[in-house]
């Protein structure tokens, strides 16, 4: 049976952030329509991901955190354009993640959700937790279901 590779699959390319950029910055980006994770890049180098939940423990985290690189998940989990969805739906679940950057002969491309993943795989596959939360992503018909759904 074929497999879809990340390849045939519409990724995003959200807007990249340092880890010196600041988080005010950064913040400011996430607040954006369609951007839940942000890449943190070093040159072409992916090196972290900020995420809405990084903000979150910022919040609740009495520490003074003026840029990205304090409050980034590092090191970040990366797929390559080749990796099949059941791979990278694989790859979430066991790192815990919503968003893996891809890796394009070592170059950033692009960001893989897994709200992007939902038309192309069944839910048994999708079964997505993050931090012990179920996951909820949008089905094809824009209805929210969850991975224990």
């Amino acid at each position: 049976m074929y497999e879809q590779t990340v390849e045939n699959v519409t990724v995003g390319l959200p807007p990249t952030v340092t880890p010196e950029t600041p988080v005010s910055e950064a913040a400011e980006y996430l607040r954006g329509i369609r951007v839940p994770a942000l890449p943190v890049l070093e040159g072409d180098t992916v090196v972290g991901m900020v995420t809405e939940s990084d903000f979150a423990a910022l919040v609740t985290e009495p520490d003074d955190r003026p840029t990205v690189r304090s409050i980034m998940s590092a090191p970040a989990t990366t797929i390559s354009p080749f990796t099949t969805l059941g791979e990278a739906a694989a790859t979430m679940r066991s790192a815990g993640v919503e968003h893996l950057p891809v890796i394009t002969d070592g170059v950033y491309s692009g960001v893989l959700s897994a709200e992007s993943l939902a038309p192309y795989l069944s839910r048994r596959r999708l079964n997505l937790e993050r931090r012990n939360e179920p996951l909820r992503v949008n089905s094809a018909m824009n209805q929210p279901m969850r991975a224990s759904d």
